[in-house]
This record gives structure tokens, sequence and C-alpha cells, in this order.
């Protein structure tokens, strides 16, 4: 597929972006190469390959969910800035 200068201008006009002449044929050239390579992956021989989901077969390992006694609050909460109740106290994110 040739893309044409008038077609390259419109594409650009789209975008909103504005060219110099002398950038034209850069862009032009620029543009071919990547239709190109589409073009190419397009016709890749996939027939015989199986489906794939995702790059590898990585799959989540959840644990079970237990809650833990923490013997020494204090030693935790010593680098706290404030705290309240033997929990950490946090300035408001929301209003």
């Amino acid at each position: 597929m040739q893309v044409s200068k008038e077609e390259l201008l419109h594409i650009a006009n789209l975008a909103q972006l504005t060219l110099e002449d002398n950038e034209v044929e850069k862009y032009l050239q620029n543009l071919q190469e990547i239709l190109n390579f589409a073009n190419i992956v397009n016709n890749a021989p996939v027939d015989e390959l199986d489906i794939t989901i995702g790059a590898n077969e990585a799959k989540n390992v959840f644990r079970k969910d237990e809650v833990k006694i923490f013997e020494d609050i204090d030693s935790l909460l010593q680098n706290a800035p404030t705290q309240e109740q033997h929990m950490f106290k946090l300035p408001k994110v929301i209003n």
C-alpha cells in the first residue's frame, strides 16, 4: 500500500500536526516503512500456532488469608509520626 502526500497531510491534519515542507518526505518515508512492516506482520504464517494468552504460563499463587497476632505493638509503632489507640494515625486524604 502506497501512501500519497495528500493522505499524509490529511493524517497530519487529523492528528493536529503542522508539517513543514522539508519534513513531508521524511514523514512519508517513515509512514511507508511502518505500513510495510505491518503488512509483513499481517501476512505472517500463524495457522500452525497455538492460541497464546500471555508470554508465559505464570499463574497467581494464592495463600490462605490468616490473622496473625503481632506480639510487640510498641516496637511496631515506635516509628509512627503519630499514633492513637495502638494504631497509626494518618492525615485525612479525602475531605
